[in-house]
């Protein structure tokens, strides 16, 4: 069995998908991902095959070309959609079934051709935030109506602004395939039952709403780290992780935080990310790292200071370490919202800390209550959701598919 696997999106976006392939593959399936270039050299890692898909938005940031204007933005996502639809075909040639997560735009191209094939396609959300729901406000990707306060109406406005933007260039690359019309491409991109790919304790599936909540999609990570990093945490007490991980515009903000944890005694890891971020100096007590293995590296220091991206999040929970969450746009306000609810950090009021501001978020996270808070919930966080996920695609492909109502009764009993 071949599963074809697309994303178009950040590190995140490909980390998880990628668990779930080396998931399918410890299962008997044969896994192949369609994922932007800078994906490479992850892939390569695990051995999952990989048919490059696009540029992706660091290498927009690369060309220092900087946040485009809506305009442009809307042009190159209509762009997007069109690469997906004369790139995947060849890719999903011969697979017999399809996962998408990431961009809506790109995963309505890549629906749309599975559709073609006539094979099962899921589609998959890592946020409930994420899922169209009275229960709560859209992300904050997008402007809407100045305002309105209405959930249910927000979410028809991001349809129909989602509709107007992308409903001619993707019916018009349907007609060129000979598939109908869509007439509401935004819940034909969702499915009428996405799949929720976020743990429950950490970020539960939004009351009433039909999705299946597959647990978050964790692969195992025994790779080691860099030898310069095992001789800094070993050469001093638990230092704090700063980083912010697929943001950009986030320099000055990593700065306040290196030297916020500095006053109050800590030492500092600083993940670069795509903005490439830089220590103030080359001091002793401070340490910039690139790509490491967070599974390790998150149960070794302190805290965690980060922009409350899915990923992170719950590479934090399962490690039980205290976090700072400063978010930045999309789904980072309610994973932050999440963290302090739960007792296990602190939720910065804003993108843009002070000094002030950071020094009184950081204390209450590095107090020893909040530390035993989040070692409990460490013990809550479930690591089964790339095979419940697996599941869900091999049974569709057999025709043995569980009931989704048993799925979560199932899941509930864990």
């Amino acid at each position: 069995m071949r599963v074809l696997l697309s994303t178009s999106g950040s590190r995140g976006d490909v980390e998880a998908l990628l668990a779930l392939a080396v998931r399918l593959r410890t299962l008997g399936a044969e896994p192949l991902m369609c994922a932007p270039p800078s994906a490479r050299e992850r892939l390569a890692e695990v051995d999952v095959p990989l048919v490059a898909i696009g540029h992706g938005k660091r290498m927009m940031l690369r060309d220092g070309m900087g946040p485009p204007s809506p305009e442009t933005e809307r042009r190159m996502a209509a762009e997007a959609v069109g690469v997906q639809f004369d790139q995947v075909p060849a890719a999903a040639d011969g697979c017999d079934a399809v996962v998408a997560t990431g961009e809506l735009a790109a995963a309505v191209a890549v629906r749309s051709v599975a559709e073609k094939l006539g094979i099962p396609y899921f589609y998959a959300a890592y946020s409930p935030v994420y899922l169209p729901s009275p229960h709560h406000a859209p992300p904050l990707d997008e402007e809407l109506t100045p305002g309105v306060t209405d959930n249910q109406v927000l979410w028809d406005e991001r349809g129909r602004l989602f509709g107007e933007r992308f409903g001619d260039p993707v019916n018009h690359r349907r007609a060129s395939i000979g598939l109908p019309p869509v007439e509401n491409i935004f819940r034909y991109g969702y499915t009428d039952q996405p799949w929720l790919a976020a743990d429950p304790v950490l970020a539960p599936r939004p009351r009433d709403h039909n999705a299946v909540q597959t647990g978050a999609w964790i692969m195992p990570d025994d790779r080691p780290l860099p030898a310069e990093l095992e001789a800094f945490l070993a050469a001093g007490p638990p230092p704090v992780y700063v980083g912010f991980g697929s943001t950009s515009e986030t320099a000055d903000a990593a700065e306040v935080a290196v030297k916020t944890v500095r006053a109050q005694g800590h030492r500092v890891i600083l993940g670069s990310g795509w903005a490439d971020l830089r220590l103030p100096d080359d001091g002793a007590d401070c340490l910039a790292i690139g790509e490491a293995n967070f599974q390790s590296l998150f149960a070794r220091v302190a805290a965690v200071i980060h922009h409350g991206g899915a990923g992170t999040t719950t590479a934090a929970a399962r490690a039980g370490c205290p976090q700072v969450l400063i978010p930045q746009y999309t789904d980072q306000p309610y994973f932050a919202r999440r963290v302090a609810e739960l007792g296990v950090g602190v939720a910065h009021d804003g993108p843009a800390p002070t000094f002030d501001s950071l020094s009184a978020a950081l204390a209450p996270a590095l107090a020893p209550e909040t530390r035993a808070r989040a070692a409990a919930l460490a013990g809550a966080i479930r690591t089964d959701g790339t095979t419940v996920a697996a599941r869900l695609v091999l049974d569709a492909v057999s025709g043995e598919k569980l009931p989704a109502a048993a799925l979560r009764r199932s899941e509930a009993s864990k």
